[in-house]
């Protein structure tokens, strides 16, 4: 069981070991006056969180605010369980996800979909949130936990309808949970800074996603917080490989559907492994590198989304 992170003088990562794979998935914790908790992860997490407070000689009753970015499992399907062990905090949310946390049946029902058979060893419980217990936040309220710190939340559809991006007062950092993206650490160490967009269903759009990335990058933020996973201070960066690979990921969704309209899925993935390959080979990453087996569930996921946005939206592109 790892030790938290320490990124900032008083905001910590604690690895929710998704998978039981290091670096995947975190909960960010802000020591503050008001200690507050970002994203629970999945419920297999839960024990990981509470063994991070403990690290931090915090204990879940002290924990006034648990916020999520967005209700997708992977982010808040672990809420419920945590709040059990939190009784005194306020689960903040977006307007759009907080009746999803009261009744998840819908969000099951999604997920399912999405993951199969493997639903239950990934997710299993999502326990339903009071909705004494939900706090909800909209475009540009602020919610002060300290006297020197206020976070203020920003609606940021693109990834999702029901996602907002928090950010810090104190820190001028930005939980961005998945509107940016993902960063793939393990690539640091090789040298590489490297973010690739989430574009998973059902409501993945371009377009907005874009736009909520402007508004964000308007707000000149010193750091990026990423729900997968940590902390950079590469900001130029992040937001320019968000402009890059949207539409080089959308030629290549194109691409792979014209090829098989029949089960697209599969011929997606090959497509978007090929480019993010071919760009990671100029980088000088040679294709044994243990990156490649996230990358390959991360493109599955991805592939997904795209397929269901292009057949939205670009269908005239795709007919035979």
């Amino acid at each position: 069981m790892s030790l938290p992170t320490l990124l900032q003088e008083d905001i910590y990562l604690i690895d929710g070991l998704f998978l039981e794979m290091k670096e995947r998935t975190g909960s960010y914790v802000i020591k503050s006056e008001k200690p507050t908790i970002i994203e629970t992860c999945t419920s297999s997490s839960v024990p990981y969180i509470l063994q991070g407070l403990s690290n931090l000689d915090l204990s879940p009753e002290e924990i006034e605010y648990i916020i999520v970015t967005h209700i997708h499992l992977d982010h808040a399907g672990g809420v419920g369980l945590l709040l059990q062990h939190c009784p005194n905090a306020k689960v903040v949310v977006h307007p759009k996800g907080a009746r999803h946390l009261v009744d998840p049946t819908k969000l099951i029902l999604g997920a399912k979909a999405v993951y199969g058979k493997h639903f239950n060893q990934l997710f299993d419980p999502i326990i339903p949130v009071k909705e004494e217990n939900i706090l909800i936040m909209n475009e540009e309220d602020e919610l002060e936990i300290g006297e020197d710190r206020t976070l203020r939340f920003y609606d940021t559809p693109g990834h999702a309808n029901h996602h907002f991006c928090i950010f810090d007062s104190k820190s001028k950092g930005i939980f961005s949970g998945d509107t940016l993206g993902s960063l793939y650490g393990e690539l640091e160490k090789a040298g590489l800074f490297f973010s690739l967009p989430i574009t998973s269903p059902n409501q993945y759009d371009p377009e907005k996603m874009l736009l909520s990335a402007m508004k964000l990058e308007n707000l000149d933020p010193h750091f990026i917080y990423f729900g997968h996973y940590g902390m950079t201070r590469k900001v130029t960066d992040v937001f320019e490989h968000l402009r890059h690979w949207l539409p080089q990921f959308t030629e290549a969704s194109i691409n792979g559907l014209k090829k098989n309209t029949t089960d697209p899925i599969p011929s997606v993935k090959l497509e978007l492994m090929e480019v993010v390959s071919n760009y990671l080979s100029t980088k000088g990453i040679p294709p044994t590198h243990p990156i490649y087996h996230i990358l390959e569930m991360d493109m599955s996921l991805n592939a997904m989304g795209l397929v269901d946005y292009i057949s939205k939206n670009h269908s005239h592109q795709i007919k035979p």
